[in-house]
């Protein structure tokens, strides 16, 4: 008999991470997961509280699309996506899942994909 945890960590300045745990008990296996997440963590490049350009990944059957909102949009986005953008520190995006998944690990998963493909364009 086990449980498990899945954790999204982030600490509001474009740092994100994600981690996946079973333990014996829950504590244990929260544990476990947020010391994945920490070894896990990804840098995002933000640029002025939103992404730099437009961006789309897949996790398995998960796919996510990311683009850029206006100063004052806020985060349109739904579920798992809305917890890493948040916890990226992202003020202003617009996010779809454009596959028919309700699996909400891969779907974080994509996202945090998503995240990593950005790169600041000059």
């Amino acid at each position: 008999f086990s449980f498990r945890a899945t954790v999204v960590i982030g600490d509001g300045k474009s740092s994100v991470g994600s981690g996946v745990a079973k333990g014996r008990d829950v504590a244990q296996s929260i544990q476990k997961a947020v010391h994945q997440a920490r070894k896990e963590m990804v840098k995002v490049p933000v640029k002025e509280h939103t992404i730099p350009h437009p961006v789309t990944a897949k996790y398995k059957s998960a796919v996510v699309i990311m683009k850029p909102a206006a100063e004052g949009n806020g985060v349109k986005a739904g579920g798992p996506v809305r917890a890493v953008v948040k916890l990226a520190g992202i003020e202003n995006i617009t996010a779809k899942l454009t596959s028919r998944t309700k699996n909400k690990i891969n779907i974080a998963r994509a996202a945090i994909k998503a995240l990593q493909q950005l790169r600041i364009t000059a």
